[in-house]
Protein backbone atom coordinates (compact mmCIF):
# COMPACT_ATOMS: atom_id res chain seq x y z
CA UNK A 1 0.00 0.00 0.00
CA UNK A 2 1.49 3.77 -1.23
CA UNK A 3 0.02 5.85 1.81
CA UNK A 4 0.47 9.64 2.44
CA UNK A 5 0.77 10.98 5.72
CA UNK A 6 -1.02 14.17 6.00
CA UNK A 7 -0.14 15.55 9.45
CA UNK A 8 3.62 14.82 10.95
CA UNK A 9 3.05 15.06 14.71
CA UNK A 10 3.67 12.53 17.08
CA UNK A 11 0.83 10.67 15.76
CA UNK A 12 2.45 10.82 12.22
CA UNK A 13 5.93 9.31 13.01
CA UNK A 14 4.34 6.45 15.07
CA UNK A 15 1.95 5.84 11.70
CA UNK A 16 5.34 5.97 9.28
CA UNK A 17 6.87 3.60 11.62
CA UNK A 18 4.27 1.20 12.06
CA UNK A 19 3.53 1.45 7.81
CA UNK A 20 7.17 0.72 7.50
CA UNK A 21 7.41 -1.91 9.49
CA UNK A 22 4.68 -3.75 7.75
CA UNK A 23 6.24 -3.80 4.19
CA UNK A 24 3.94 -0.71 3.29
CA UNK A 25 5.52 3.05 1.08
CA UNK A 26 5.25 5.88 2.76
CA UNK A 27 4.61 8.18 -0.66
CA UNK A 28 4.42 11.50 0.58
CA UNK A 29 4.32 13.91 3.85
CA UNK A 30 2.22 16.75 4.29
CA UNK A 31 2.96 19.38 7.33
CA UNK A 32 4.12 22.86 6.84
CA UNK A 33 6.18 22.23 10.00
CA UNK A 34 8.01 18.73 9.29
CA UNK A 35 11.83 18.60 8.57
CA UNK A 36 13.16 15.31 8.64
CA UNK A 37 11.45 12.02 7.72
CA UNK A 38 12.20 8.17 8.37
CA UNK A 39 10.93 7.96 4.75
CA UNK A 40 12.64 9.09 1.42
CA UNK A 41 10.20 11.00 0.73
CA UNK A 42 9.39 14.71 -0.36
CA UNK A 43 7.59 16.61 2.51
CA UNK A 44 4.81 18.60 1.18
CA UNK A 45 3.33 22.18 3.11
CA UNK A 46 0.04 21.43 1.25
CA UNK A 47 -1.75 18.29 0.02
CA UNK A 48 -2.23 20.64 -3.37
CA UNK A 49 1.56 20.03 -3.61
CA UNK A 50 1.25 15.81 -3.84
CA UNK A 51 1.53 13.42 -6.71
CA UNK A 52 -1.79 11.89 -5.88
CA UNK A 53 -0.88 9.11 -8.84
CA UNK A 54 1.63 7.49 -6.17
CA UNK A 55 -1.22 7.33 -3.07
CA UNK A 56 -3.30 4.22 -2.35
CA UNK A 57 -4.97 6.18 0.49
CA UNK A 58 -4.17 8.96 3.02
CA UNK A 59 -3.80 9.20 6.50
CA UNK A 60 -4.35 12.13 8.45
CA UNK A 61 -3.97 13.45 12.10
CA UNK A 62 -4.13 16.76 12.09
CA UNK A 63 -6.36 19.13 14.25
CA UNK A 64 -9.91 20.11 13.99
CA UNK A 65 -9.55 23.50 12.17
CA UNK A 66 -7.30 22.13 9.04
CA UNK A 67 -9.06 18.51 9.12
CA UNK A 68 -12.23 19.15 7.42
CA UNK A 69 -10.68 21.05 4.20
CA UNK A 70 -8.07 17.93 4.27
CA UNK A 71 -11.07 15.80 3.93
CA UNK A 72 -12.67 17.50 1.55
CA UNK A 73 -9.77 17.77 -0.73
CA UNK A 74 -9.08 14.43 -0.87
CA UNK A 75 -12.22 13.43 -1.34
CA UNK A 76 -12.21 15.60 -4.59
CA UNK A 77 -8.98 13.18 -5.47
CA UNK A 78 -10.73 10.54 -5.19
CA UNK A 79 -7.79 9.32 -2.55
CA UNK A 80 -9.21 6.97 0.39
CA UNK A 81 -9.12 8.38 4.01
CA UNK A 82 -8.79 7.67 7.34
CA UNK A 83 -8.62 10.22 9.75
CA UNK A 84 -8.01 9.83 13.65
CA UNK A 85 -9.11 13.76 14.18
CA UNK A 86 -11.28 14.33 16.53
CA UNK A 87 -13.33 17.73 16.82
CA UNK A 88 -14.83 18.40 13.73
CA UNK A 89 -17.94 16.17 13.88
CA UNK A 90 -20.35 18.93 14.01
CA UNK A 91 -19.26 19.18 10.45
CA UNK A 92 -19.59 15.55 9.37
CA UNK A 93 -22.62 16.99 6.66
CA UNK A 94 -19.87 19.02 4.51
CA UNK A 95 -17.39 16.06 4.55
CA UNK A 96 -20.17 13.75 3.75
CA UNK A 97 -21.40 16.01 1.16
CA UNK A 98 -18.11 16.01 -0.58
CA UNK A 99 -17.09 12.22 -0.43
CA UNK A 100 -20.95 11.16 -1.82
CA UNK A 101 -20.29 13.43 -4.64
CA UNK A 102 -17.35 12.14 -5.77
CA UNK A 103 -18.07 8.41 -4.56
CA UNK A 104 -14.36 8.52 -2.73
CA UNK A 105 -14.11 6.74 0.68
CA UNK A 106 -13.60 7.70 4.60
CA UNK A 107 -13.21 6.00 7.59
CA UNK A 108 -13.01 8.03 10.71
CA UNK A 109 -13.17 6.71 14.35
CA UNK A 110 -12.65 8.54 17.44
CA UNK A 111 -9.86 6.02 18.68
CA UNK A 112 -7.71 3.57 16.34
CA UNK A 113 -6.95 1.42 19.00
CA UNK A 114 -7.91 -1.79 19.00
CA UNK A 115 -7.80 -2.24 22.21
CA UNK A 116 -9.87 0.78 22.80
CA UNK A 117 -12.46 -0.89 20.59
CA UNK A 118 -12.35 -4.25 22.87
CA UNK A 119 -13.17 -2.20 25.95
CA UNK A 120 -15.95 -0.29 24.30
CA UNK A 121 -17.69 -3.41 23.82
CA UNK A 122 -16.80 -4.73 27.34
CA UNK A 123 -17.81 -1.51 29.29
CA UNK A 124 -20.89 -1.55 27.16
CA UNK A 125 -21.76 -5.13 27.57
CA UNK A 126 -21.20 -4.29 31.41
CA UNK A 127 -23.84 -1.14 31.26
CA UNK A 128 -26.54 -3.44 29.60
CA UNK A 129 -25.61 -5.91 32.56
CA UNK A 130 -26.15 -2.75 35.11
CA UNK A 131 -29.01 -1.90 33.75
CA UNK A 132 -30.62 -4.94 35.10
CA UNK A 133 -30.19 -3.49 39.24
CA UNK A 134 -31.07 0.08 40.28
CA UNK A 135 -28.96 -0.08 43.43
CA UNK A 136 -25.57 0.44 40.82
CA UNK A 137 -24.88 4.21 39.91
CA UNK A 138 -22.64 5.05 37.14
CA UNK A 139 -20.14 7.05 36.06
CA UNK A 140 -16.81 8.46 34.34
CA UNK A 141 -13.52 9.86 34.07
CA UNK A 142 -10.56 10.22 31.36
CA UNK A 143 -7.09 12.16 31.02
CA UNK A 144 -4.49 12.94 28.13
CA UNK A 145 -1.60 14.79 27.67
CA UNK A 146 -1.75 18.83 28.43
CA UNK A 147 -1.51 19.01 23.96
CA UNK A 148 -4.64 17.20 23.73
CA UNK A 149 -6.98 20.39 21.93
CA UNK A 150 -10.23 18.60 22.70
CA UNK A 151 -12.08 18.25 25.77
CA UNK A 152 -13.76 15.60 26.43
CA UNK A 153 -11.99 13.38 24.26
CA UNK A 154 -13.47 11.91 21.07
CA UNK A 155 -13.13 8.27 22.78
CA UNK A 156 -14.70 9.59 25.90
CA UNK A 157 -17.84 10.66 24.02
CA UNK A 158 -18.02 7.21 22.42
CA UNK A 159 -17.79 5.52 25.93
CA UNK A 160 -20.01 8.04 27.14
CA UNK A 161 -22.73 7.54 24.74
CA UNK A 162 -22.48 4.27 24.58
CA UNK A 163 -23.07 3.44 28.11
CA UNK A 164 -25.63 6.47 28.11
CA UNK A 165 -27.97 4.20 25.17
CA UNK A 166 -27.63 1.25 27.26
CA UNK A 167 -28.21 2.20 30.72
CA UNK A 168 -32.37 3.25 31.24
CA UNK A 169 -31.98 5.28 33.82
CA UNK A 170 -29.01 8.18 32.81
CA UNK A 171 -30.57 10.32 30.15
CA UNK A 172 -27.52 13.12 30.17
CA UNK A 173 -23.78 13.41 30.36
CA UNK A 174 -22.38 15.93 32.16
CA UNK A 175 -19.35 16.66 31.27
CA UNK A 176 -18.14 19.37 32.88
CA UNK A 177 -16.81 19.65 36.46
CA UNK A 178 -20.14 20.13 39.16
CA UNK A 179 -20.49 22.44 42.33
CA UNK A 180 -23.51 20.37 43.02
CA UNK A 181 -24.99 16.98 43.71
CA UNK A 182 -25.58 15.30 40.50
CA UNK A 183 -29.13 14.12 39.37
CA UNK A 184 -29.94 10.56 39.20
CA UNK A 185 -30.31 10.41 35.56
CA UNK A 186 -26.77 12.79 34.79
CA UNK A 187 -23.98 10.39 34.14
CA UNK A 188 -20.78 12.41 35.09
CA UNK A 189 -17.48 12.00 32.90
CA UNK A 190 -15.03 14.49 33.28
CA UNK A 191 -11.82 15.48 32.07
CA UNK A 192 -8.30 15.84 32.98
CA UNK A 193 -5.86 17.13 30.75
CA UNK A 194 -1.83 16.83 32.67
CA UNK A 195 1.61 16.24 31.28
CA UNK A 196 2.39 13.48 28.69
CA UNK A 197 -0.68 11.20 29.45
CA UNK A 198 -1.48 9.29 26.55
CA UNK A 199 -4.96 8.57 27.24
CA UNK A 200 -7.21 6.99 30.60
CA UNK A 201 -10.39 5.84 30.50
CA UNK A 202 -12.30 4.69 33.45
CA UNK A 203 -16.19 3.60 34.15
CA UNK A 204 -17.25 3.03 37.16
CA UNK A 205 -20.46 0.83 38.17
CA UNK A 206 -21.00 1.42 42.30
CA UNK A 207 -23.47 0.59 45.05
CA UNK A 208 -23.16 0.47 48.87
CA UNK A 209 -21.61 -2.91 48.57
CA UNK A 210 -19.01 -2.93 45.91
CA UNK A 211 -17.51 -0.58 42.62
CA UNK A 212 -16.31 -2.46 39.26
CA UNK A 213 -14.18 -0.44 37.43
CA UNK A 214 -13.18 -0.96 34.06
CA UNK A 215 -10.32 1.04 32.55
CA UNK A 216 -7.92 1.37 29.60
CA UNK A 217 -4.29 3.20 30.00
CA UNK A 218 -2.94 3.48 26.42
CA UNK A 219 1.17 2.58 26.92
CA UNK A 220 2.15 4.45 24.10
CA UNK A 221 0.24 5.42 20.08
CA UNK A 222 1.71 2.46 19.12
CA UNK A 223 -2.16 1.13 19.51
CA UNK A 224 -3.88 3.71 17.38
CA UNK A 225 -1.10 3.95 14.84
CA UNK A 226 -1.56 -0.17 14.03
CA UNK A 227 -5.13 0.65 13.96
CA UNK A 228 -5.07 3.00 11.57
CA UNK A 229 -2.69 1.62 8.91
CA UNK A 230 -5.27 -1.72 9.52
CA UNK A 231 -8.22 0.83 8.83
CA UNK A 232 -5.94 2.35 5.53
CA UNK A 233 -5.53 -1.41 4.62
CA UNK A 234 -9.02 -2.42 4.84
CA UNK A 235 -10.41 0.77 3.37
CA UNK A 236 -8.56 -0.22 0.32
CA UNK A 237 -8.61 -3.55 0.10
CA UNK A 238 -11.81 -3.47 -2.15
CA UNK A 239 -13.60 -0.44 -3.83
CA UNK A 240 -15.37 1.29 -1.03
CA UNK A 241 -17.97 4.46 -1.74
CA UNK A 242 -18.81 6.45 1.21
CA UNK A 243 -18.35 7.33 5.27
CA UNK A 244 -17.49 4.07 7.11
CA UNK A 245 -16.52 4.16 11.25
CA UNK A 246 -14.14 1.27 12.39
CA UNK A 247 -17.43 -0.63 13.39
CA UNK A 248 -17.73 -1.71 9.72
CA UNK A 249 -14.12 -2.88 9.37
CA UNK A 250 -14.10 -4.81 12.85
CA UNK A 251 -17.26 -6.27 12.09
CA UNK A 252 -15.73 -7.35 9.34
CA UNK A 253 -12.45 -9.09 11.28
CA UNK A 254 -14.44 -10.15 13.81
CA UNK A 255 -16.61 -12.40 11.25
CA UNK A 256 -13.11 -12.95 9.15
Amino acid sequence: MKLAIIGYGKMGKMIEQIANAQGHTVSAIVDPFAKDALSKVQISKTIADLNFDSIDAAIEFTQPDTAVQNMITLAERKIPTVTGTTGWHERMGEVSKAVEKEKSALLWASNFSIGVNMFYRIAWYAAELANNFDEYDAGGFEAHHNKKMDSPSGTAKVLAEGVLSRLDRKKKIVWETMNRKPQVDELHFPSLRMGSVPGTHSLFFDCPADTIEITHTARSREGFATGAVLAAKWLTAKERHGIFTIDEMLKDIFRD
